[in-house]
């Protein structure tokens, strides 16, 4: 079964995740068949530090053009 990455900015909820990640199997699972057990989701996680857009830093950008 898929190995999925995920890479993401920092900042979700552990509730969030569980939802993404719940998503993600409930999919596959419909899709590809098998196992809920045998899908493996893994998150990564950037903080905005590392993460730029259009040459500025996120860390840097006003609160109102970040993404949620």
């Amino acid at each position: 079964m898929p190995i999925y990455h995920i890479e993401m900015m920092e900042g979700r909820t552990p509730e969030q995740k569980r939802k993404l990640v719940e998503a993600v199997t409930r999919v596959s699972v419909d899709i590809l068949g098998g196992s809920p057990e045998a899908v493996h989701v893994l998150i990564h996680e950037i903080p905005r530090d590392n993460w730029a857009t259009g040459g500025q830093l996120w860390s840097e950008r006003k609160p109102s053009s970040s993404p949620r």
